[in-house]
C-alpha cells in the first residue's frame, strides 16, 4: 500500500467519522433531566437492594457459623 493511499485512506475514515458525528442527536433539556433522575434513582434503589440482600447473608453466614 503506498503512501497516497493511506492517506486517502485516512481521509475517508474522517470524512465517514465526521458524517456519522453530524447524525447524532442530543437530548433536549427538559429530557436529559428526566433520564439523568431515573438513572439515579435506580441507582440508589438497586444499592439499598444489594446492601439489604448482603445484610441478610450475613446474618445467616453468622447463624450457620456460630
Amino acid at each position: 500500500m503506498g503512501k497516497n493511499e493511506e492517506t486517502t485512506l485516512k481521509r475517508s475514515w474522517f470524512q465517514e467519522l465526521k458524517g456519522e458525528f453530524k447524525k447524532i442527536v442530543w437530548p433536549d433539556k427538559k429530557s436529559l433531566g428526566r433520564q439523568s433522575v431515573a438513572v439515579i434513582v435506580i441507582a440508589i434503589i438497586l444499592g439499598c437492594l444489594i446492601a439489604g440482600i448482603d445484610w441478610l447473608l450475613q446474618i445467616g453466614m453468622s447463624f450457620i457459623i456460630g
